[in-house]
């Protein structure tokens, strides 16, 4: 995994270095102008511009200009207290203006060419390296050269738009001990995922969905598909007030509940499933509401909760999970931001901290605040989705892209996660690692015109691809 530290412990960071400053400064320039040689598919004759500031910041870019120009590239430096209003024609801008510390707008100089492409060092001027949000008019980076670890910033709010590829150098400082927060990788999904013993039974890897009410099954379907297609062994589904449902997924085992009080049927055959997932579809009926609270308080399996079922918790959702037996594993919830909100998180940033013009809140810290006050793990959805532990680390995920944004896609997460938590694996990488095949589900179908469903078929190929990092195909 790659640490995410923010801007403060990035600077305990520094000042705990045993190298000089300088040294530092040095090899963060070397590391900027290498990229830029790679932009720039070599040195001799090419023109760069640099704009630099007063700080470190402006300091790596110093050092990545007399670097560049070492190679043969002829390089014109800028203040970025008075630059012109226009800089001059070249072939890369390299943006070392302000770090991740700058507070304010950043209006960004026009360029004699609008297509040049720029690489910003550390992280683009004017984007705030806590949330992300873009300040003034800041240059949108091709590349993005950061030191040591990944900033907050850089992966929620504007930040990815403005950052463009990301490339993490090291220059010799240990993040190891500080970083709370860690981008997750195919390497960490692949180690993680469950497997299959050579005489396994399909009870070893059982799941039970409740999900869907009467006239609206979609999401229950789709959860279901899902988790078969991510390797529950046995998938039962209930949809509490329906007899029969005759689209049930082929392979699942349709069970009937009542619409009524369903919890003390559930709870009592639970013991032969390994998690249970409760929510999606499920409707605002308020019998079910209390039979999913009365559930999610006494069942001793993993659990998953998305959709109506977290609405039917809702702010009494930490008084709920307080009174789960002590030895059931940690619950998942895996709240939307609307939902986030129904939950008691906030993502609106505190007044009295917030930058003037500021408009999000700490995303990362938002969302350890509620793991840690509900007791469990929280999963927001987003172009980065977010899993918090109660115990305050968070797993960043980036896999997922804007075609994700498609009615019913929710549920196929739902539908992994519950797979993963039934082949055994624990709650906070189950969370973590059903985002990201999720997330890669979808990069590996349609460009255009995805639904939920196609993320099902795609399940198997995200595994395959996972299952060749831990024994590559001959």
């Amino acid at each position: 995994m790659i640490s995410i530290v923010t801007p403060a412990q990035m600077g305990a960071i520094d000042a705990a270095a045993p190298e000089p400053v300088d040294v530092l400064i040095d090899r963060a320039g070397r590391a900027v102008a290498r990229e830029a040689l790679r932009l720039l598919g070599g040195g001799y004759g090419r023109r760069v511009v640099v704009l630099e500031g007063k700080g470190n910041n402006g300091n790596d870019g110093r050092a990545a200009a007399r670097h560049l120009r070492a190679r043969g590239v002829r390089v014109a430096e800028f203040d970025a207290a008075a630059p012109p209003a226009m800089l001059p024609r070249s072939d890369l801008v390299i943006d070392a203006a302000y770090g991740t510390g700058f507070r304010g707008a950043f209006h960004a100089p026009r360029l004699a060419d609008p297509t040049t492409p720029v690489l910003a060092v550390d992280i683009p001027s004017g984007v705030s390296g806590i949330t992300g949000t873009a300040m003034g008019e800041p240059w949108r980076a091709s590349v993005t050269v950061t030191f040591a670890a990944l900033k907050p910033g850089l992966l929620v709010g504007d930040g990815p738009l403005h950052a463009g590829r990301i490339v993490v150098a090291d220059i010799g400082l240990d993040t190891s001990t500080t970083a709370r927060s860690h981008l997750v990788e195919a390497a960490d999904v692949a180690r993680w995922l469950p497997r299959r013993a050579f005489d396994a039974h399909k009870w070893d890897h059982a799941a039970w969905i409740i999900a869907g009410s009467p006239g609206m099954t979609g999401a229950a379907h789709l959860c279901t598909r899902a988790a078969q297609r991510a390797g529950a062994g046995y998938v039962r589904l209930s949809t509490p007030g329906l007899a029969d449902d005759p689209g049930r997924p082929t392979e699942a085992v349709g069970h009937p509940l009542t619409q009524a009080d369903w919890s003390h049927e559930v709870l009592a055959s639970l013991g032969r499933f390994r998690c249970l997932a409760l929510g999606p579809g499920l409707g605002g009926a308020a019998e079910s509401a209390r039979a999913l609270r009365s559930t999610v308080a006494r069942a001793r399996t993993a659990l998953v909760v998305d959709g109506d079922g977290l609405t039917a918790l809702g702010s009494d959702t930490a008084y709920t999970l307080r009174d789960r037996p002590v030895d059931a594993p940690l619950a998942v919830l895996t709240p939307h931001e609307g939902e986030f909100a129904r939950l008691g998180g906030s993502l609106v940033p505190d007044d009295e901290e917030a930058d003037e013009g500021e408009t999000r809140a700490d995303r990362f810290d938002a969302v350890r605040l509620l793991a840690t006050h509900i007791g469990c793990i929280v999963l927001l959805k987003g172009p980065t989705t977010l899993v918090a532990h109660p115990h305050g680390e968070v797993f960043a995920v980036t896999t997922g892209d804007q075609r994700l944004a498609s009615a019913g896609t929710g549920d196929v997460l739902t539908g992994v996660i519950t797979a993963l938590l039934a082949g055994g694996c624990e709650p906070f990488e189950a969370a973590a690692a059903g985002a990201w095949i999720h997330g890669r589900a979808g990069a590996l179908a349609f460009a255009h015109g995805l639904v939920a469903g196609d993320l099902v078929e795609h399940l198997p190929l995200v595994f395959s691809e996972l299952d060749d990092l831990v024994s590559p195909s001959p």
